[in-house]
């Protein structure tokens, strides 16, 4: 509850005013006068200075009232900032990287798995010495070369594949399915990452491929991914063959071999 400022100054009265001290300046030789004008001056001071007092109190009983305010009724106050960086500290990406190597171990995930740290809408992809990043933002390593020439647009590509998340959680396997997968090169049937991941493999080589979210599969409610991450793939290419155009009467196919 806010105090009254004039109700404060109104209840302050002087017994002996600077106006009765003017009032008896004409017997300036008696002790009285004196004493009354000693003691106007400074009652007339002690009350400037509750006078300041007074409103300085409610000046700060308005500020504590409004900061009440908007804290019950859930507005929070702007207070000052001082522009203070937040830097990275290394003892948080290592606790980080421990945590998602836990997480992997318990996904069961391949050995050299790589590790993302990721802090807000920026990611960190740790992994070992022996893993390639390219320009367009791929990441890979090839465990084995294979052998035979790589595939071209319109040839047929068979491959085995395993898919997994950030975490080293296994969402897809052609090896559980029973059978590899069959696609032709060139018509945009694979993304973007993963053509240009397997695009320069050769029959029988096997590769891990990181792809970045900038070319991965697009996202969306209508799309198996709900949000932009990166995806891992180990790709065994088996095959690539040829294909040509059938017509027999108003049919037509492709037919690889």
């Amino acid at each position: 509850m806010l105090l009254n400022s004039s109700f404060l100054l109104s209840n302050i009265s002087s017994p002996c005013t600077l106006s009765a001290c003017h009032t008896t300046q004409s017997f300036p030789r008696q002790k009285s006068t004196f004493q009354c004008c000693l003691a106007a001056t400074l009652q007339d001071k002690r009350v400037r200075e509750q006078k300041v007092n007074i409103l300085h109190y409610e000046d700060n009983m308005k500020r504590r009232s409004l900061l009440f305010f908007l804290i019950t009724s859930g507005i929070s106050p702007a207070f000052p900032a001082f522009g203070k960086t937040k830097s990275k500290n290394p003892y948080d990406e290592r606790r980080l990287l421990e945590q998602n190597k836990r997480i992997q171990r318990e996904n069961n995930a391949p050995e050299e798995f790589p590790s993302f740290i990721r802090e807000g809408f920026t990611v960190k992809v740790v992994t070992p010495d022996n893993y390639e990043k390219r320009d367009s933002g791929l990441i890979l390593r090839d465990f084995s070369v294979g052998e035979g020439d790589c595939p071209k647009d319109g040839q047929q590509v068979t491959f085995h594949y395993i898919g997994y998340n950030e975490s080293g959680r296994r969402i897809d396997s052609t090896y559980i399915q029973g059978s590899p997968a069959k696609i032709r090169m060139g018509t945009k049937a694979l993304v973007p990452g993963f053509e240009e991941g397997i695009r320069d493999m050769r029959p029988g080589g096997k590769r891990r491929i990181i792809i970045p979210p900038e070319l991965g599969p697009p996202v969306g409610p209508s799309t198996f991914f709900s949000s932009k991450q990166f995806e891992v793939f180990d790709v065994e290419l088996l095959d690539v063959q040829d294909c040509k155009r059938r017509t027999i009467g108003f049919y037509s196919d492709v037919v690889c071999n």
